[in-house]
């Protein structure tokens, strides 16, 4: 049995993305691009495991604002967000991306199970 973070008591357990491809996309133009971005972006993150993880909406920003659309994407090894990102197949869709949208696209490792926060401070402080 394991516990999720609102101390529900179930036997599933999730496994961890340990990559993930943020995007924070402003604004995004409706249209034939953005359908075919969309139509396209499943089949791309196929071969890298690759899964939404949150697909814009709108979330409850709680501190500071957001001015734009939140994506994040999640894959199941360490570098399978940079793989995914760099792949010819997702780079002409990156393209088409800029047609309709702009905005900030960041790559990120995930942090292993069990990380606390002072553990950053062992490595000399935050990376940038």
């Amino acid at each position: 049995m394991s516990t999720d973070p609102t101390g529900r008591t179930g036997a599933r357990s999730m496994t961890r993305p340990v990559s993930y491809a943020v995007g924070l996309l402003a604004d995004v133009r409706h249209g034939s691009a953005l359908e075919a971005y969309l139509t396209g972006i499943d089949d791309t993150l196929a071969p890298y495991g690759g899964s939404f993880l949150i697909h814009g909406g709108s979330p409850r920003v709680v501190e500071g604002s957001l001015e734009s659309d939140l994506i994040v994407i999640g894959f199941p090894n360490a570098d399978g967000a940079q793989q995914w990102y760099d792949s010819p197949a997702y780079q002409e869709l990156a393209a088409l991306r800029r047609t309709f949208a702009h905005g900030a696209v960041l790559l990120c490792r995930g942090e292993p199970a069990g990380h606390r926060a002072l553990d950053i401070l062992a490595n000399d402080g935050p990376t940038r």
